[in-house]
């Protein structure tokens, strides 16, 4: 059992502990005044005062998030069982009907501690049962005969076991789903990342190879321009060039991450948009007057910004309305972006994102630009959503601490 498991059942038993001892200082009362029995009244609240001290140590302890290993837990149901012998033993001893409380710290730890320290509470119980059993006080007469008297407590016993048991399993149920989300997750990710590093593979020798025919074309469309004494051509030459010159720059940017020498630069905003209205010149882009764009980015979130933008524009498109709206603004010191699509919307019911490599909803889409996206949100400790937009479309957001770059310079719009 891990640190975590250990720390949240030592809350359990915390919350259990604070039951036991109301339990006992209620037992406590009743027993002495409504039925009538005399029992040794220092010996039985301190230990209640005890075991609520020791409580408030316990809490203390799991609150200041130290590690926490199966023995500091051990020690834990240990103090439990001593108090337990005790009050059993100044209270009737053989004769109580709470003896059988034991078998209750007995299930706890064999549904929370390894195998050995479980072994080891089932054997630190049964002693103190028998210690309890052996050497413990003989139960005063009262109002009610003996017999009664214990057929009562067996039955409150038997209401409080359940209490506890139900408790403590339904938390340990809540904490064994949480952590097979935590694994399905965890597993949904390895698989991601694990694709992620063999499409860089192959992305650097398809760089090498991309590298030289766009070096050509480009000196071809260069040979071409100079030829050409149409304006128009030209004009459609140059943009041919620039679209050429990009793709060369994301070409040799595919080797960056393995050279560290020759790593990425932050890009600006105002850059990221610059590149995709020369890629999207046929999309209406609108944008809040104050988004940062002087506002350096890490290259991941430039390209996440970049496939957001994309993907809107392609389901604006198919729904005959070429517009995008984007929003980014800083606040509270977290970078916040939205883009917003018209396209023709989406289930709610089947609102989800894809977070796997090659799981594209385009008809043509490749299924990598937003699994890259989530690993860039990932990596930097945010989150992205998805909603509906009011009238049709859909609305792509994310969250990003700051500083998302190297710098920051001044803002402008």
């Amino acid at each position: 059992m891990d640190n975590s498991n250990n720390a949240s059942f030592l809350r359990t038993l915390c919350s259990l502990r604070w039951l036991a001892t109301a339990g006992q200082a209620a037992t406590i009362v009743v027993a002495t005044w409504a039925l009538g029995l005399a029992l040794p009244q220092p010996p039985l609240w301190a230990g209640v005062a005890a075991l609520a001290l020791f409580n408030l140590y316990a809490q203390w302890r799991v609150g200041r998030e130290t590690p926490i290993g199966p023995a500091t837990a051990f020690v834990h149901v240990l103090v439990d069982v001593v108090v337990l012998t005790w009050m059993i033993g100044w209270s009737g001893g053989l004769a109580n009907p709470f003896g059988s409380l034991f078998l209750v710290l007995i299930a706890l730890a064999a549904f929370a501690l390894p195998l050995a320290w479980g072994l080891a509470v089932a054997a630190a119980c049964v002693l103190g049962y028998f210690l309890s059993a052996a050497f413990g006080l003989p139960l005063p007469h009262g109002v009610f005969d003996p017999r009664t008297l214990h057929l009562w407590g067996v039955a409150m016993n038997f209401v409080l076991s359940s209490i506890v048991v139900l408790v403590f399993t339904t938390r340990l149920a809540l904490s064994l789903r949480r952590r097979e989300q935590e694994l399905s997750t965890l597993r949904e990710r390895f698989a991601r990342n694990e694709g992620i590093v063999t499409l860089a593979t192959h992305a650097a020798s398809v760089a090498h190879e991309l590298n030289t025919p766009l070096a050509t074309m480009t000196l071809l469309v260069d040979d071409i321009a100079e030829q050409s004494t149409q304006p128009e051509l030209r004009e459609d030459l140059d943009t041919l060039r620039e679209l050429l010159v990009l793709c060369h720059e994301r070409v040799l940017a595919l080797a960056a991450p393995a050279d560290r020498s020759n790593a990425q630069e932050a890009i600006t905003v105002q850059e990221v948009l610059a590149q995709w209205r020369l890629v999207r010149p046929d999309i209406q882009l609108q944008r809040n007057l104050d988004a940062p764009m002087r506002l350096r980015l890490e290259p991941g979130v430039g390209h996440l910004l970049m496939v957001l933008l994309n993907n809107a524009a392609d389901a604006s498109e198919r729904a005959g309305r070429p517009r995008v709206d984007l929003e980014l603004r800083v606040a509270r010191g977290q970078l916040l972006g939205e883009v917003r699509d018209y396209g023709a919307g989406f289930d709610t019911a089947k609102a989800t994102l894809p977070g796997t490599l090659f799981d594209s909803g385009k008809p043509h889409g490749m299924g990598v630009g937003l699994a890259l996206s989530h690993a860039t949100v990932e990596r930097l400790a945010g989150e992205m959503w998805m909603q509906p937009a009011q009238g049709s479309g859909a609305r792509v957001g994310f969250r990003l601490p700051m500083p998302v770059a190297a710098s920051t310079a001044e803002e402008s719009a």
